[in-house]
């Protein structure tokens, strides 16, 4: 069975499809801070500010495991939250 279920990432606010749509974004925002970390750690490295290896310098979490792993852990642990925008309402002139 997989772990977290879909009852337990949505709590019954939301429905599959917007669970789906909720985990793409947030696998780009994890994705995002990927590129940041390693472009920062190879800025330390081409600087021959620390004799690390790059793999040393990026967060394990984010080299070791999917963008879309990732996030729905962030989502299940409540680090990454879902939500609806709010309803635009137009009014007439």
């Amino acid at each position: 069975m997989i772990h977290p279920t879909i009852d337990e990432l949505t709590k019954g606010e939301f429905n599959r499809y917007e669970l789906v749509v909720g985990v793409a974004k947030g696998a780009r925002i994890v994705t995002d801070e990927y590129v940041e970390m390693r472009a920062e750690a190879q800025k330390l490295i081409d600087n021959h500010e620390t004799d690390k290896p790059l793999s040393a310098l990026i967060d394990a979490e984010y080299k070791d495991q999917k963008a879309v792993k990732i996030a729905i852990q962030k989502l299940s642990d409540g680090r990454f939250k879902m939500y609806r925008p709010e309803e635009e309402t137009s009014e007439s002139v």
